[in-house]
């Protein structure tokens, strides 16, 4: 059960109203790495966990911090477009350039959201369910969740320098504060699963690594032009999981048969084929357009 606070967890007061820049917050509500991707995520993946309650208590906990996240985007980009759009279009009708600008407004944001946040990227596209990451393997979902971290707080800190106006920079200030506590919590996550004996790499590492084809399991294949690849970490040495010895394939072999033709498909799939169709006339247990079969 979730308790509504009626106060922000923290401020979403711009100085002034900016649809055009309202569109591009968009991103970080509504996009693939924005905040309605991270809340889903780790809510399913705390209600999905199977694992000792410490880990489901911690993913529910950021789950829920990010339902927050989620309404101080929207209730910011709904401030963008306070009175934005009637004082825009008489700023432009005096200066051309101001008009200009004002084609980067999403014209949704008027015509569909009246003025408030939508459930899309910035360009408009959906965010759909696909965005969600809740295996059930927690090291899997762990590294995920630290990829969406970084994406999101790259992009959060990227708007900050795409606008001067300080109570945006304000509420984003806090939003890339947030990022960084998350991309460690999920590093000291990632740690602690490793040291309860949970889970390791490589993921999963419940099945059977002795069923793998083990010759290739620790090399590295050069197949492009250049090999300055052969100087880093991956090519030599010590593999991360402890388990292994790099090895640097300079000109790797291809491993599988030589390309043959493929075999004939069958011909009620009506491809290419030598093989031919025949129509079985009407008067033969078929309808009046008759009947397609293969042939003899």
């Amino acid at each position: 059960m979730f308790f509504r606070d009626r106060r922000l967890q923290f401020d979403a007061k711009p100085e002034r109203p900016d649809p055009v820049y309202a569109r591009k917050l968009q991103e970080v509500l509504g996009g693939q790495w924005g905040e309605i991707s991270v809340m889903m995520s780790y809510l399913f993946q705390g209600w999905n966990c199977r694992g000792p309650a410490k880990y489901r208590d911690m993913i529910l906990d950021i789950g829920t911090e990010e339902i927050s996240h989620v309404e101080m985007l929207a209730t910011m980009i709904a401030r963008l477009l306070e009175k934005g759009p009637v004082d825009a279009q008489e700023e432009a009708s005096r200066d051309p350039m101001v008009a200009a600008v004002l084609g980067g407004m999403n014209p949704q944001h008027v015509i569909v959201s009246g003025l408030g946040a939508s459930p899309t990227d910035s360009v408009g596209y959906p965010w759909n369910a696909r965005y969600t990451i809740a295996s059930g393997n927690l090291l899997a979902d762990f590294r995920y969740n630290l990829t969406a971290e970084s994406q999101g707080r790259l992009q959060v800190c990227r708007l900050y320098n795409m606008t001067t106006d300080p109570g945006v920079r304000r509420m984003l200030s806090f939003l890339i504060a947030r990022d960084t506590m998350h991309q460690n919590q999920w590093l000291a996550a990632i740690e602690e699963l490793k040291a309860d004996g949970l889970e390791e790499t490589p993921v999963p590492s419940a099945f059977p690594q002795d069923l793998e084809y083990a010759d290739v399991a620790y090399q590295f294949w050069n197949v492009s032009d250049g090999d300055e690849s052969e100087a880093g970490r991956w090519a030599s040495g010590p593999s991360p999981d402890g388990k292994g010895e790099f090895q640097y394939l300079a000109r790797p072999e291809p491993l599988g048969e030589e390309i043959r033709e493929l075999d004939e498909a069958e011909p009620l799939a009506l491809g290419t084929s030598k093989k031919r169709m025949r129509i079985r006339p009407p008067g033969f247990g078929a309808g009046r357009g008759g009947e397609l079969r293969a042939a003899d």
